[in-house]
């Protein structure tokens, strides 16, 4: 099953093969959207086999994120994280408490799909650049997988945020100006 028929550009709609470029178009360097093959998908993944499906963790979805191979998922318990009813604020608010993720951020789910889809295309090394919980998480999961991590931060960055990169054995690389320079 081909379940990723390519990427698109969001601004201008130009059209790339999957393995053809990585995040953005090189015609006007927006941000690639991924193209699913819906109807593939459709043939085994339904309401029947996801209420069958006894992984509870972000890995149950599988069929919808942009990776194929779930020997390379990190080993830690990612997502399925518990819903908590907020009576006292509201009627039918429920709280989501992610930081029961392995680095205490929802960040962990996009990091984990990040590094499985690295692997995937042959890299031995991840990099981020972030002010906060993104580097935290992808240096806590690439350590699940022994996998070098290097997180490119701002000089004014917290230090209890480069503490955290450091504690997962990431290498930090301070940089001049902002997360958006």
């Amino acid at each position: 099953m081909r379940k990723i028929k390519g990427l698109k550009c969001l601004r201008c709609g130009r059209e790339y093969g999957q393995e053809e470029v990585n995040y953005n178009c090189s015609a006007c360097s927006e941000n690639l959207d991924i193209v699913y093959n819906y109807e593939e998908i459709r043939k085994t993944f339904t309401k029947e086999s996801l209420s069958q499906n006894k992984e509870y963790s972000i890995w149950r979805y599988e069929p919808l994120l942009p990776i194929q191979d779930l020997s390379k998922i990190p080993p830690l318990q990612i997502g399925w994280t518990p819903l908590y009813e907020a009576k006292n604020l509201g009627k039918n608010l429920f709280l989501k408490d992610d930081g029961k993720n392995p680095s205490a951020s929802f960040k962990d789910r996009a990091s984990a799909v990040a590094i499985v889809r690295a692997q995937e295309l042959g890299a031995k090394i991840v990099t981020g650049a972030s002010t906060g919980n993104a580097g935290s998480s992808m240096a806590c999961l690439a350590a699940s997988l022994r996998i070098p991590a290097i997180i490119f931060v701002p000089q004014k960055a917290p230090k209890a945020k480069i503490t955290q990169l450091l504690i997962f054995g990431a290498k930090v690389i301070m940089v001049k100006g902002t997360y958006d320079n």
